[in-house]
């Protein structure tokens, strides 16, 4: 939401946080019940509604301790939240897609989350202080992720990997507090491997160095609505390998732009391939697939979207 103002600010296109002043659009970004509350009273006031659809029910479940059984219920809320869109926004086809199959009548328009192509890219002259900083040796290759301690972002198979592949360095930044994560994955986060690490959160600017300065972005998330984290990596210019799920389907071609497996067996062949440059890295057509989704492009998109919205559709 900070990167979309930012842009759109860069655009001329003036936005405000606070309710009280006076607007033509609100564009919601999170399902919070004051978001919907928001959007009740802007359509009470003749305003109109844009709601982002960043959530969906599949991406929620395999989450948080209790996710699953509460699920179908999230599923209801979210749904109750997007309705009161006069235009709903969600970030891949794949994202439309479940959205239909809940039987949302209201105008969907796909538009990427954006990155800043700019801001994430590949900087060798970091790598040596990156390198000091976590402890890892000039020779090492390693292979990092990015994401919540969530079961459904694929963290057991990434400890896993860990585990088979110990001529290979492993990191993994995130952090989800301990009480909201359920035994199995807290259990895993205690794996003991030399070759394994949960360094935790990072601020943006230390990840943009990350990515620059590892050999390979693993993704093995189940489900995804778009994957930030992708877009980040790609626009870095590292190898990508993301588990074949069909959010990535229509814009992510396996051995074009990406290499993709559906399981550990795949995970490891594709890893020591692309790690011992068996296989090529790909990240010029990664890189290209990042700047179609760069930030600028996705504002100006936006601000046409307000000015037809505003306009009546």
């Amino acid at each position: 939401m900070a990167m979309q103002e930012e842009f759109l600010e860069k655009r001329g296109v003036q936005i405000t946080d606070d309710p009280k002043e006076d607007y033509d659009v609100v564009h919601l970004n999170t399902i919070f019940l004051s978001d919907y509350l928001m959007a009740k009273k802007a359509k009470h006031q003749g305003k109109k509604v844009i709601y982002h659809a960043h959530s969906t029910e599949e991406d929620f479940r395999n989450s948080f301790i209790g996710s699953n059984l509460i699920a179908p219920f999230f599923k209801m809320w979210i749904k109750k939240c997007y309705k009161t869109g006069d235009l709903i926004l969600t970030p891949t086809n794949y994202s439309k897609f479940l959205l239909e199959k809940y039987h949302i009548e209201n105008p969907v328009q796909v538009i990427s989350n954006g990155v800043d192509t700019q801001e994430f890219r590949r900087r060798e002259e970091e790598r040596e202080w990156f390198r000091e900083k976590y402890g890892y040796q000039k020779s090492d290759k390693i292979i990092m992720s990015v994401g919540l301690y969530f079961e459904r972002k694929g963290i057991l198979d990434f400890v896993e990997l860990a585990r088979r592949m110990p001529q290979y360095q492993f990191i993994w930044f995130g952090h989800t507090p301990s009480y909201q994560i359920p035994k199995k994955v807290r259990d895993v986060l205690r794996t003991e491997l030399p070759n394994l690490k949960f360094p935790g959160y990072l601020p943006k600017e230390e990840l943009r160095l990350a990515y620059g300065c590892c050999d390979l972005f693993f993704f093995p998330s189940y489900e995804e609505t778009e994957g930030i984290v992708v877009l980040e990596a790609l626009a870095s210019s590292i190898p990508v390998l993301l588990r074949d799920i069909p959010v990535y389907e229509d814009w992510l071609v396996e051995k074009q732009d990406v290499y993709k497996g559906r399981d550990n067996a795949d995970f490891a062949m594709r890893i020591h391939q692309i790690m011992e440059g068996q296989i090529p890295r790909l990240t010029n057509a990664g890189l290209k697939k990042a700047k179609e989704r760069d930030v600028r492009k996705q504002a100006a998109l936006l601000q046409k979207l307000y000015q037809t919205v505003y306009a009546g559709m």
